[in-house]
């Protein structure tokens, strides 16, 4: 069987589990324990011959098809032939079109790809429909494919352990004393949503850190989430304080935001919310930092949009990018109306304002919505993409993930449950992350040679956040998945990724390293709607992919020609010596690097 690029790595890697290729896992996982009377109860038919698969811009496909527990698998049986290996948590939603004695099947898929499969019988058709349903929407975590899936690669690198807290504060901070590594949330008690280590201010103990997350919302109290090297300033993440409308104070909780501050400094406190929005959070319970008890601090509210916005958001979003028949003029109207640029400009101005407190005002700065685990996280490492080149490079980025979203207690689990295509009742998905990497891929093409990944990266990374066979977004904080275990079950993305022959396919061939701090503009004209991802059903991408295929080969001749000029100037440096020591030419100040210095005048 010959695999499709259709989910990435995905699509080939869960052949590995289903005993398609030959060979063994190589892995320290344990062997699975599969129970098929666990699924077999939704497979009503689990295999359809004579079925006819079609994707925009591919080839109609004509094959077999089969359900597993975890994949919906197309077949042709034929050599050189595309086939479709499909885990059913990627799919969104399932629709069903009958005609006659045959049938039809709409997948549409989380990561915004529609597949369509022609079914021979109406019965067949009914049957594979609720099957899939019932596959894609099963709520017990342990019986997702993450848990059953055993990798045919060597593990050369844990990524479970690549980027713990304790190894990451030594290389972020380096040689800082003002900050220590706490372990009061070792059993998630003072903040669940937290990681067992945080870094905190030196002059902060652990008695402290708990009176202060009893006056942040859900015990997210404020943490570093960036170090400056450059002037030394941070960054500082938590939710909000809860003052409530008598305006209680927690003098423990002012003690630590301010002993970040050095004497006579003066501080930025960036509220992701307006200001009115805080107030009617103050009646709740909820609020704000008082002028009067956080004097050195300066207020800044920078409002970008709640995560229960951006859900119907992108629905309107994909139904403007999958409406062929609208004209230009009623196009761009629908876009507009979706208000999705207008989101990734909140959240890109909002870092950047971020980004200028620390940089060119060399303050420092608190970051914080409501809960903390949305928009200020977007905020936070955006800025850092920003600020800090290391976080443009792919090592960085993953680490920034890991850290300013996994570990930070992003609800993965909530918010990529659904995404653009399903009607759900519960509205806690919403695509945060999504607009995230939209923001980065909104820096990433206007400074195309700063950043060590390309564009597959991030789709890569959006597709796993949905549907994988990795662990590493499950759940959503650090406790449930120390709880499910999931360092010692599952495979880590980042294994996978960070082997060398699978990153070089998302590595940026204009990469040229740039410590500077980079600027990105918000402007109408150069914010740009990411095609790529939300267009790929529309627009046939084959184009860009061949040209950003030429460019690496231009890149690599241009590589093989220096290396080239390299060796001649070196034999014409040796023939120079030689001609002299023979008295052929006469001695001159020559310089390799400059053919035409040569004396080419025989005594």
């Amino acid at each position: 069987m010959k695999g499709t690029s259709l989910v990435g790595p995905c699509t080939t890697q869960s052949k590995d589990s289903q005993g398609v290729k030959p060979g063994k896992g190589r892995s320290n996982l344990p062997p699975v324990s599969f129970h098929a009377m666990e699924f077999v109860e939704f497979i009503k038919t689990p295999k359809v011959d004579n079925v006819t698969l079609r994707r925009a811009f591919h080839k109609s496909v004509d094959g077999t098809l089969c359900i597993t527990g975890h994949h919906l698998i197309l077949s042709s049986r034929k050599d050189n032939n595309e086939e479709l290996w499909l885990l059913h948590t990627r799919v969104d939603t399932v629709e069903k079109k009958l005609s006659g004695n045959v049938g039809s099947i709409i997948l549409k898929c989380k990561d915004f790809q529609i597949i369509k499969l022609d079914i021979p019988s109406v019965e067949e058709c009914l049957n594979i429909a609720t099957s899939i349903e019932k596959l894609s929407n099963i709520n017990n975590i342990t019986l997702q494919y993450p848990f059953f899936y055993r990798p045919l690669f060597d593990v050369l690198e844990d990524g479970w352990s690549a980027f713990l807290p304790e190894s990451e504060f030594s290389r972020l901070l380096g040689h800082c004393e003002y900050f220590r590594l706490s372990h009061i949330n070792k059993n998630f008690e003072v903040c669940p949503s937290y990681p067992q280590a945080v870094v905190v201010p030196k002059a902060i103990d652990d008695e402290s850190l708990i009176k202060i997350a009893q006056f942040r919302q859900h015990g997210r109290f404020p943490v570093l989430s960036y170090y400056h090297n450059e002037n030394k300033m941070v960054m500082m993440r938590s939710s909000q304080p809860m003052p409530g409308p008598n305006w209680k104070r927690c003098k423990e909780d002012e003690k630590l935001v301010n002993a970040v501050l050095g004497m006579g400094k003066r501080g930025y406190i960036i509220d992701t919310r307006s200001l009115a929005t805080a107030k009617v959070a103050q009646n709740k319970g909820g609020g704000y930092e008082s002028e009067a008890h956080y004097s050195q601090w300066r207020r800044i509210h920078q409002p970008v949009e709640r995560h229960t916005v951006l859900h119907e958001s992108l629905i309107k979003l994909l139904e403007a990018c999958s409406d062929k028949a609208a004209g230009v003029e009623k196009w761009l109207s629908k876009l507009e109306s979706s208000n999705w640029l207008s989101h990734v400009k909140d959240v890109i101005t909002c870092a950047c304002v971020v980004a200028q407190c620390v940089d060119k005002d060399s303050a420092s700065v608190l970051v914080h919505g409501s809960d903390g685990t949305d928009s200020t996280l977007q905020v936070c490492s955006l800025a850092q993409i920003v600020l800090d080149a290391d976080c443009r490079t792919v090592r960085g980025f993953e680490a920034l993930v890991e850290r300013e979203w996994l570990q930070a207690g992003h609800p993965f689990a909530d918010r990529c449950a659904k995404s653009a295509f399903a009607i759900s009742k519960h509205r806690q998905e919403a695509p945060v992350f999504l607009l995230f990497l939209d923001c980065v891929w909104q820096i990433w093409q206007q400074f195309p040679c700063s950043f060590e990944f390309n564009e597959d990266f991030l789709v890569l990374l959006f597709q796993h956040a949905y549907s994988s066979q990795f662990g590493t977004f499950l759940c959503n904080n650090d406790l449930e998945r120390r709880n499910l275990k999931l360092a010692s079950t599952t495979v880590s993305l980042w294994s996978y990724i960070n082997k060398p022959e699978i990153l070089e396919r998302y590595l940026n061939p204009l990469y040229e390293p740039n410590p500077s701090v980079i600027w990105p503009s918000v402007a109408p004209q150069s914010l740009l709607l990411w095609s790529s991802l939300f267009q790929r059903d529309q627009l046939d991408q084959s184009p860009k992919k061949e040209a950003w295929e030429e460019i690496v080969r231009i890149k690599e001749t241009d590589k093989e020609l220096r290396c080239k000029v390299v060796r001649l100037r070196r034999q014409l440096a040796a023939l120079e010596k030689e001609a002299i020591q023979r008295n052929l030419i006469k001695p001159v100040a020559f310089d390799p690097l400059n053919v035409q210095a040569v004396n080419a005048n025989p005594e």
